[in-house]
């Protein structure tokens, strides 16, 4: 059973935590011999539904898993010590919970189930195939590397994103600093004089924008809001999603990037020993795209029938034709999952040199645009003060 405890440690520092023992007084004694002086203890209510794990967390658990079942512990050891290792954080429960459901005789899988919210089902497919084939090791070894590719793409599109969003955002700071401050304060010189129209515009402009700027920046955030909240909705995500896949460079890089994940989770769960229709099942939930999980489902109905899987997925315009023909090998080969593996290394390799390719053409477009509109208020400024007859 678990106990939650408020407790003093040896040094006076006050301790919030939870112990896993038999009875109340076991947990009072154990807590004892750890030098912590109980003030209040009682049972501890389970909360999962609460209880969230990030990637990051999730990828070290499950590496550190692997490595001390991979040493020769037993599945219950290996959990005490990881709950050891975390008992100071906020999955402290987690660790306990889990530590005392495979103590009772519950498989690991069972209890995992319990967590939807830190455990996706491939993960859970994945402990379980590994539980009935007794390779259960093996089975974290390949979620280890599962999650650290995972992870490594999402971080290199996130990374590659974060440079143009800073200069997009940098290059709207500094025209509205130039309509909003720079022009007005210099519009009193042009007072009285023939303009050149470059320079009536862009005061126009300024004025404009000076005169109506609380109703614009009110329609502004009403429109941007109103967007998130479409956006937010399952008819504003697909509609989104296909707007990008009519985009040449985005339609390909998103293609790239879906298939590398569904490639890399379907290698995965066949080298694993789990069915072929679970596994694309498994699979197309980490493609996170309508458009393709659609494709995928289709394909699978037709799998059941009896035709083959590279067939179905051949005749939608939307699957690349590398992922047909590597399942074709791969059916007349008997080696699905080492093919897709291939792919998915191929297609995460495609995906870096394109979101390389990507940022070194939006950055200099974006500065481009950044240094034209800056010249042209620069301009309608510096003509003005150029004409001499006007001056005189």
């Amino acid at each position: 059973m678990l106990y939650k405890y408020l407790a003093y440690s040896s040094v006076g520092n006050k301790e919030v935590g939870i112990v896993n023992a038999d009875s109340l007084t076991l947990a009072k004694e154990k807590l004892l011999k750890e030098q912590v002086y109980v003030v209040k203890i009682a049972a501890y209510t389970k909360n999962r539904s609460g209880i969230t794990l990030s990637g990051a967390r999730l990828q070290n658990f499950t590496r550190d898993l692997y490595v001390l079942l991979k040493s020769g512990l037993p599945l219950y050891d290996c959990l005490q010590i990881l709950q050891q290792k975390n008992r100071r954080s906020k999955l402290a429960p987690l660790f306990l919970d889990l530590c005392d459901q495979v103590k009772q005789g519950q498989h690991l899988s069972r209890a995992l189930e319990n967590y939807p919210k830190v455990f996706p089902p491939l993960y859970i497919a994945m402990v379980k195939a590994g539980e009935e084939s007794g390779t259960l090791d093996h089975s974290f070894k390949e979620l280890s590397h599962l999650l650290t590719k995972q992870y490594a793409l999402r971080k290199k599109v996130m990374s590659a994103m974060i440079y143009p969003i800073f200069l997009s955002v940098f290059c709207v700071l500094v025209v509205a600093l130039l309509l909003f401050f720079v022009v007005p304060s210099m519009s009193e010189l042009f007072e009285g004089r023939t303009l050149h129209p470059i320079t009536e515009y862009v005061l126009g402009t300024s004025q404009f924008l000076n005169s109506h700027g609380l109703a614009i920046f009110s329609i502004a955030m009403s429109g941007m809001l109103g967007a998130m909240l479409f956006f937010k909705q399952k008819k504003g995500k697909e509609w989104l999603m296909m707007l990008f896949l009519k985009l040449p460079i985005l339609s390909r890089m998103i293609t790239e990037t879906v298939f590398a994940r569904f490639c890399r989770a379907f290698s995965v769960l066949m080298d694993g020993g789990v069915p072929l229709i679970q596994s694309l099942e498994l699979s197309r939930e980490v493609m996170r795209h309508f458009l393709f999980e659609q494709i995928i489902v289709k394909a699978q109905q037709k799998v059941v029938e009896g035709k083959k899987l590279s067939d179905e997925m051949g005749k939608s315009p939307y699957v690349p034709q590398l992922v047909t023909r590597f399942l074709a090998i791969a059916e007349e080969a008997g080696n699905t999952g080492q093919m897709m593996e291939h792919a998915a290394e191929i297609y995460e390799e495609d995906v870096e040199r394109g979101l390389s390719r990507f940022t070194s053409l939006l950055q200099p477009i974006i500065l481009l645009f950044l240094g034209l509109i800056v010249g042209v208020i620069l301009l309608s400024v510096l003509l003005p003060l150029t004409d001499v007859n006007s001056i005189l």
